[in-house]
């Protein structure tokens, strides 16, 4: 593919593309809910960190797809690193059904909490890669300037809480999951006061 780049229709079959793979995603991850063997309600019970791991991880991959069709809205070609970038992004987007089954059967362990977190800032990098891409070469408008530079700052704060849930998971593994539902929660509000806040010139 040239650097030239292909047209915005090409544009179109790689968000088809990348909406397919992160479907798939999903479903291997709920198919990691396997049911006890005992057939009473209260085993359901011993299920937990499972599912709390998956509801966890279903809602970083929701927040991911979102995000990323958000971004393509602003993608007018595709180039050699648009497709490299995205294909980067969709790799480590496919690793979080593994920690994730890892951090609930572990029972939210230390360890399994550091591969959880690590798992989840290696999106967040290729993240950046293809944002960097498509802020290159698609739109350059006032909106799509505004677009790059909030959520440019709010990954760098998401990054940055991260490695402090990374670190805090010495004391506690908890410590590491509550930083990671603090990152969920802050780009489950694309509007919010601390939008605007990063959204400051």
């Amino acid at each position: 593919m040239s650097e030239a780049g292909e047209g915005a229709r090409s544009v179109g079959r790689v968000e088809a593309f990348s909406d397919g793979v992160v479907a798939i995603i999903i479903t291997i991850m709920v198919l990691e809910l396997h049911p006890p063997v005992a057939p009473e309600f209260g085993r359901l019970w011993t299920l937990w960190p499972v599912f709390l791991a998956y509801a966890l991880s279903y809602a970083y991959v929701a927040i991911y797809w979102v995000n990323h069709h958000r971004l393509f809205g602003h993608a007018t070609r595709v180039t050699n690193a648009l497709v490299w970038s995205n294909m980067a992004l969709l790799f480590t987007l496919s690793l979080v059904p593994f920690s994730t089954s890892y951090l609930g059967e572990h029972h939210f362990s230390r360890a399994a909490t550091w591969l959880y977190l690590a798992t989840m800032l290696l999106p967040a990098f290729a993240y950046v890669w293809l944002q960097t891409v498509i802020r290159r070469t698609g739109s350059q408008s006032a909106e799509a300037s505004a677009y790059h530079r909030r959520t440019t700052r709010k990954g760098m704060a998401a990054a940055a809480i991260y490695v402090a849930g990374g670190v805090l998971t010495f004391a506690s593994p908890w410590f590491g999951i509550v930083a990671a539902v603090i990152v969920a929660i802050f780009w489950f509000l694309p509007f919010s006061p601390v939008d605007r806040l990063f959204g400051r010139a």
